[in-house]
């Protein structure tokens, strides 16, 4: 909205007359039209309006002002990026080589680009880890417990490999951190040998997907960001 005003008799102030003005004098938004002569400080206009002036000649300076059509607000609160923490166990390391006809070509590399790449794509960001011993999948776990409840981890996509059917640690591990966990094969395990169709993960996970190749990944990325979003 412009506007246009006349030096004031009192040094260092605006007379603005019969305009309609956004603010009042203490910088409140003002609804409505200025009847009478108002003085406001030109410190306040300099701050709130882009002022332009001109000279008519004769002494006469004209200004105009560019007042904003809201006032500035503070600004909000930084959106925080859920955080999700990938993790692989063991004989993964082997994806691409071991067993294509079940696993697939793709190797651990290509599914952590994956799921950079998913979880950028939604908003969040993952930290992609793989260990062959059982220990330090433990200890992932429990520090991810620790993150998820200082609200700095949605959860784990978890694909425990052969330990999906032998850990009952990581079974404790993942019910006594209280971190959500999506359980993930990329093959259809219950199509498989008797011994893979159990697991002791499943009753601590809170979501499972199995028998989708690596995109079962993305799906778990999914499933967590839409939990931890649902959760608030």
């Amino acid at each position: 909205m412009a506007i246009g005003f006349s030096l004031a008799p009192k040094k260092g102030c605006l007379q603005l007359v019969g305009l309609a003005l956004p603010v009042c004098r203490c910088g409140r938004r003002f609804e409505g039209v200025i009847d009478a002569c108002q003085q406001i400080p030109l410190p306040l206009v300099a701050q709130r309006a882009r002022v332009s002036a001109e000279w008519l000649g004769e002494g006469v300076l004209r200004r105009s002002v560019l007042l904003p059509d809201r006032m500035p607000k503070s600004p909000d609160p930084p959106m925080t990026t859920l955080k999700i923490l990938v993790l692989n166990g063991p004989n993964l390391n082997l994806l691409g080589t071991r067993e294509p006809a079940v696993y697939g070509h793709a190797t651990l590399a290509d599914v952590e680009a994956l799921c950079t790449a998913a979880a950028a794509e939604r908003g969040a960001e993952v930290e992609c880890r793989q260990s062959n011993h059982e220990g330090v999948l433990i200890d992932w776990v429990q520090a991810a417990g620790v993150q998820h409840r200082a609200g700095q981890l949605a959860g784990i996509v978890f694909n425990p490999g052969a330990y999906s059917h032998t850990s009952v640690a990581l079974h404790d591990a993942i019910k006594g951190s209280g971190v959500p966990v999506i359980e993930t094969h990329i093959s259809n395990v219950h199509a498989r040998e008797p011994f893979r169709h159990h697991s002791y993960i499943s009753p601590a996970a809170a979501g499972i997907v199995v028998g989708f190749g690596i995109d079962g990944y993305v799906l778990a990325i999914d499933g967590l960001l839409r939990k931890a979003r649902a959760a608030g």
